[in-house]
C-alpha cells in the first residue's frame, strides 16, 4: 500500500474519532446525573395524647386446624386521612420481631362500601387510608396466619399462645398508653383460658375483656387449651400469684407437694429480695409440651413460659431449665416496672434502643439463678455448677478478643434482620449479655460484699433500685448513671469504672472474680454431676469443653467451637455425626470414647455426614470429659453460698 494512501486513511480515521470523543463530551456536558427519588412523608410521630374513642377488637381463634385467627376491628376516626400500624417493635424480644408477613386479607370498609388502603412504600408496618366525608368509624377484617409447625407459631390442635400485638391494628400519632381497646375472643368449644386481663363477662366460649389501653393489652398475652389447672402461688390477699398450667396430657398437670412448695417459695423469696409488687395479680402462663415450642417471655403481670412436657412429671431431669419462672417473674420489677430509658418507647412501631440489656436481662438472669437456688427449684450444689458452666463457657469463646460485651445487646436487631448467628458461636459471640453479666453481677455481690463486711449485699441494692413505688404499675425509666447511684448509695466504690471496663472496654479476660470472692476456683475433671445423669440425651449433648462440639436431637453438629480439637480437625456445623470408633454413634457411646482416650494414645475415629458424603477424621485428644465444677478455696470466705441460701 503506497505510504500517501495509508497516510490519507489514518487521517480520515482519526478525525472521526475525534469528531466521537467531541460528541460524547459535549452530550456528557449536558446529561443530568441520577438523582433520588423523595422519600415519602414519615409516619406521624406518637404524642402523649388521648385517641378519640375506643376501638373494638374480636378475635376468632376457633379455626386451630387452620391455624387461622380472624380479626375484625371497629376503628372510631375524626378527619380525612388516618395510618393504621402493625405492631413492629415488641418489649422482651428487643427487637423489629412481629411478623408482618404472616398478616393477610386485609379488608377495610366504612357505612358498608370498600375502602382502598395503600401500604407506606418504605415502612411496611404502616398502613394509609383516606377517609370520606361523613365516615365516623373504619371496620377492619383481617387474618393471622399461624406458622403451621406448633415449635414455630405455638399453636396446635389443643393449645393457642394469643399474643395480641399479631392481631391488631392502632392508629399512628399516639402514645400506646393513650389509645383504648374493648376486647373480645371466641375460643374453641370446651377450650379454657388464663391471661392478665380483666374478665368483663363470658358467654360459653366468647370471652369479653373490661376495656383497657393498648399498652396493656400487648402486654397481656392469653393462654388457651384443652388442658389446664390453675395452682394458686399467693401469699396473701395482697400479692396473688398463680401458676396457669396448660399441657399436651393430663396427667402432665399433676404437681407433687414439694414441687408446690418449691414454686411457693419462689414468691416468698422474689418478695424478700425486692420488697416491693408492682402488679395487681400475677399470672404464669405455662405451657408443657413437647408438640409446642418452649418460650419466655416477660410482661408486667404476667409471662408466657413454655418448656418439655415432663417439668413436673420427671423433675430431676430439668434441672438445667429450671431457672426459666425465677428469670421472668424477676422481670415484672427488672426490665418491666425499671426499664433502661431508651428501651421505653412510645408505642409499638418506635425503634428501641438496646444498649442496658446487660442489666435489662443480665441482671435479671443473674437474679433469676439465685432465686432459682433461694427458691430450692435447684440446690445450693447445682447452682455452683450452673455457675461454673457459664463460667467454663466463656474460656473457651475467643470471640471476646474482638467483640466487646455491649455490642452483643445489638443482637436482638442483628438477628431479626435474618442473620444467622449461630454458624460459629464462640466466634462471633450472640446473646452474651446474658450469662456473661451473671458473672459481673456475681463480682459485683461478692465486691460489695467483701467491701461492707458482709454488712450489705447487691440484694440492698435491689430493694432499693426495684423497691420503690410499691404497689405502682407504671414504668420508671433509668440511665446507666442511675445505676452507678444506686450502687454507690448501697456501697462507695468506682461502680463507673468497674462497669465500663467490663461491659463496654474489651475485655478477653472471662470475668471470674465473681468467684474467687466467692470463695471457690473453676476447675474440670472427669466426675459428671449427679444432675447431668437425668438429662434426655436423645435431645442431644455437649462436649464443648472437651472435642469442641455439641449434637442435637437429629445427630447434627451445634456449636463447633472455634480453634477447638474439632475446629481444627474441619469439622463444621453442617455435619451429622454417624459413628464413634466404627460404631454407630450414641452419646453414652462418645462419651466412653473419650473416656477410654484420656488412658490411651489412640485417637478417636468419627464418621460424619455432610450432604451425601461421608468424612472420616481422628481427634487426637486425651484430655478426658472435663466437666466444670467449683472448687472451695479453704480460707477464704464462703460468700457464694451465702448468695443462694434462702433468705432469713
Amino acid at each position: 500500500m503506497p505510504y500517501s494512501l495509508f497516510g490519507r486513511r489514518n487521517a480520515a480515521a482519526l478525525v472521526a474519532a475525534l469528531s466521537i470523543a467531541l460528541t460524547c463530551a459535549v452530550y456528557a456536558q449536558n446529561a443530568v446525573d441520577p438523582q433520588p427519588v423523595p422519600l415519602p412523608p414519615p409516619i406521624v410521630a406518637p404524642v402523649d395524647t388521648a385517641y378519640p374513642g375506643t376501638i373494638s377488637l374480636s378475635v376468632d381463634i376457633t379455626n386451630i386446624n387452620d391455624r387461622v385467627m380472624n380479626v375484625h376491628e371497629t376503628v372510631p376516626v375524626k378527619g380525612r386521612e388516618i395510618t393504621l400500624l402493625y405492631p413492629e417493635w415488641l418489649p422482651g424480644t428487643h427487637s423489629p420481631s412481629n411478623p408482618v408477613g404472616n398478616m393477610a386479607g386485609l379488608v377495610i370498609t366504612a357505612n358498608g362500601k370498600r375502602v382502598d388502603w395503600v401500604r407506606d412504600r418504605v415502612n411496611m408496618y404502616a398502613f394509609h387510608i383516606h377517609v370520606q366525608q361523613g365516615v365516623t368509624t373504619l371496620e377492619i377484617n383481617f387474618q393471622y396466619l399461624a406458622p403451621q409447625d406448633p415449635k414455630k407459631g405455638r399453636i396446635s390442635s389443643s393449645f393457642a399462645d394469643v399474643t395480641w400485638n399479631s392481631v391488631l391494628l392502632y392508629p399512628a400519632g399516639y402514645f400506646s398508653r393513650r389509645i383504648q381497646f374493648d376486647t373480645t375472643i371466641k375460643l374453641p368449644e370446651g377450650w379454657k383460658f388464663a391471661t392478665a386481663l380483666q374478665t368483663a363477662s363470658q358467654d360459653g366460649s366468647l370471652v369479653h375483656f373490661k376495656p383497657t389501653t393498648l399498652n396493656t393489652l400487648v402486654d397481656s398475652p392469653l393462654y388457651a387449651g384443652v388442658n389446664f389447672k390453675r395452682v394458686d402461688l399467693s401469699t396473701g390477699a395482697d400479692n396473688q400469684v398463680f401458676l396457669d398450667v396448660f399441657s399436651d396430657k393430663p396427667a402432665d398437670l399433676e404437681i407433687t407437694p414439694e414441687e408446690l412448695q418449691y414454686h411457693k417459695n419462689l414468691v416468698i423469696e422474689a418478695q424478700k429480695l425486692f420488697n416491693s409488687r408492682h402488679y395487681d395479680h400475677y399470672d404464669f402462663l405455662f405451657s408443657l409440651s413437647d408438640t409446642v415450642s418452649g418460650k419466655g417471655l416477660e410482661h408486667h403481670q404476667s409471662s408466657e413460659d413454655g418448656t418439655r412436657a415432663n417439668y413436673f412429671t420427671d423433675w430431676p431431669a430439668g434441672i438445667s431449665g429450671r431457672a426459666l419462672l425465677p428469670h421472668e417473674y424477676t422481670h415484672s420489677w427488672n426490665g418491666k416496672f425499671r426499664r433502661p430509658a431508651d428501651l421505653w418507647t412510645p408505642n409499638f412501631n418506635v425503634p428501641m434502643q438496646n444498649d442496658l440489656l446487660w442489666v435489662y436481662e443480665g441482671l435479671t438472669d443473674y437474679y433469676g439463678n439465685v432465686l432459682t437456688a433461694r427458691s430450692g427449684m435447684r440446690t445450693v450444689e447445682q447452682a455452683r455448677d450452673d455457675v461454673a458452666l457459664i463460667a467454663a463457657s466463656f474460656e473457651i469463646r475467643p470471640g471476646l478478643t474482638w467483640r466487646p460485651l455491649i455490642d452483643t445487646t445489638n443482637q436482638p436487631i442483628i438477628s431479626s434482620h435474618g442473620a444467622n448467628s449461630e454458624i460459629w458461636p464462640t466466634w462471633q459471640r450472640s446473646y452474651d449479655y446474658y450469662p456473661e453479666s451473671d458473672l459481673i453481677w456475681l463480682e459485683a455481690d461478692t465486691k460489695i460484699r467483701e467491701l461492707s463486711g458482709g454488712n450489705k449485699s447487691l440484694d440492698d441494692f435491689a430493694r432499693l433500685f426495684f423497691g420503690i413505688d410499691n404497689g405502682s404499675y407504671a414504668t420508671r425509666t433509668y440511665t446507666f448513671d442511675d445505676l452507678v447511684a444506686a450502687l454507690n448509695k448501697v456501697q462507695p466504690f468506682d461502680w463507673a469504672g468497674f462497669l465500663r471496663a467490663r461491659v463496654y472496654d474489651l475485655a478477653p479476660q472471662v470475668p471470674e472474680s465473681g468467684i474467687s470472692q466467692g470463695g471457690y476456683r473453676l476447675v474440670y475433671n472427669d466426675v459428671q454431676p449427679d444432675w447431668m445423669k437425668h438429662l434426655d440425651s436423645s435431645r442431644g449433648a455437649s462436649f464443648v469443653l472437651s472435642l469442641g462440639f455439641s449434637v442435637d436431637k437429629d445427630n447434627g453438629l451445634t456449636n463447633v467451637v472455634w480453634d477447638s480439637v474439632a475446629f481444627k480437625a474441619a469439622l463444621t456445623p453442617d455435619m451429622h455425626l454417624e459413628a464413634v470408633n466404627d460404631q454407630k454413634f450414641t452419646v453414652a457411646g462418645l462419651r466412653e470414647a473419650i473416656l477410654s482416650a484420656e488412658k490411651s494414645k489412640e485417637p478417636i475415629k468419627l464418621l460424619l455426614k455432610r450432604g451425601d458424603d461421608f468424612v472420616t477424621v481422628t481427634l487426637d485428644y486425651h484430655g478426658g470429659p472435663r466437666y466444670p465444677h467449683l472448687e472451695r478455696v479453704e480460707g477464704t470466705p464462703d460468700r457464694l453460698d451465702a448468695i443462694l441460701a434462702p433468705s432469713k
